[in-house]
């Protein structure tokens, strides 16, 4: 049997730390928001949650650590899915009690519960992506690839937590009801699945990674956030008067938009003019990393039909 590979622990430590202090904030936002004798039972409810959620990622911190150096991110994506399903639980109790007191514009707390999530999500994403743990992706050129493609997901993060916050920082004018009910629970859908996406795809393509392969997570981005945020902020902006819409996000989503539909017809012209280069990499690759190499059927059936020597009838005598 094989053993486990070892945990780093560093990793560990990171990342459980980033994870714990973020929620205690959270924690330190819902007992601050509740007065009197609902304070305490605020206090316990979160104290038992807490406890749970120790519970388990006592376990899943040390299996993402033990990870870190291979090629699989499985871990990874459940502790990104526990941890952002919690957090973004507590963030809505927050945001109900500040719609349900529109009079306290404590516009300082609400900015820095924006700074918050907007630091905290992302740089967990980071590290457990572990890029610079990743032996085996050698080369400079292909690691700098994967790391521009990640630099893309963490501008996503933060283009869906610029809508998220749009629904708790100060507003002259508040949306329908069910327009922010839809707007706060699909950005926590794009928070759950996207990043795990991205985790799939270097996890699913092993120790030969391609970068120009992992196209998923680009097409799946392209509509669910530049396409549609895009559009969730021009309606804000025409239809509600909405001053808070950020030019510089809508800005980004039409570049983006036109930059990923540029990458994917080169990705096609690409595919079509040079499949089998990519085969021959592929075998480059598995045969760098110790795997027997078959050889061409040809070559087998050469190497079968070899004549043997002729035996001559002085032998026999």
């Amino acid at each position: 049997m094989v053993p486990p590979p070892p945990t780093n622990k560093p990793h560990v430590c990171l990342s459980t730390m980033l994870i714990l202090s973020s929620m205690a904030l959270m924690d330190a936002y819902l007992v601050e928001q509740n007065q009197g004798p609902r304070k305490i039972g605020i206090c316990i409810m979160v104290l038992v949650g807490d406890v749970c959620f120790l519970i388990v990622l006592r376990y899943v911190a040390v299996w993402v650590g033990a990870e870190v150096r291979t090629a699989k991110r499985g871990y990874a994506m459940i502790l990104w899915f526990l941890y952002v399903f919690v957090l973004e639980i507590k963030v809505y109790f927050v945001y109900q009690n500040y719609k349900a007191d529109r009079s306290s514009l404590d516009a300082v707390a609400r900015k820095s519960l924006t700074l918050l999530l907007s630091i905290c999500v992302p740089v967990l994403f980071v590290i457990l992506v572990a890029i610079d743990h990743m032996e085996y992706v050698r080369a400079f050129k292909k690691r700098e690839e994967i790391r521009n493609r990640l630099f893309w997901v963490v501008v996503d993060i933060l283009d869906v937590l610029d809508i998220q916050a749009n629904l708790w920082e100060p507003q002259k004018k508040g949306l329908p009801l069910w327009a922010e009910g839809l707007m706060f629970f699909y950005c926590y859908i794009l928070l759950l699945i996207l990043p795990c996406v991205s985790l799939s795809e270097i996890s699913m393509q092993g120790v030969n990674i391609v970068p120009h392969k992992m196209m998923l997570y680009p097409i799946l981005s392209l509509v669910t956030i530049n396409i549609i945020t895009l559009l969730i902020r021009g309606g804000n902006l025409v239809f509600y008067k909405d001053v808070r819409v950020s030019g510089i996000l809508m800005g980004k989503n039409v570049l983006a938009i036109i930059l990923k539909v540029f990458s994917f017809v080169q990705y096609r012209r690409q595919l079509h003019s040079a499949p089998p280069a990519f085969g021959i990499e592929l075998q480059k690759n598995t045969a760098r990393h110790g795997r027997p190499v078959m050889p061409p059927p040809t070559q087998v059936m050469l190497q079968d039909r070899t004549p043997l020597p002729e035996v001559t009838a002085c032998e026999h005598t």
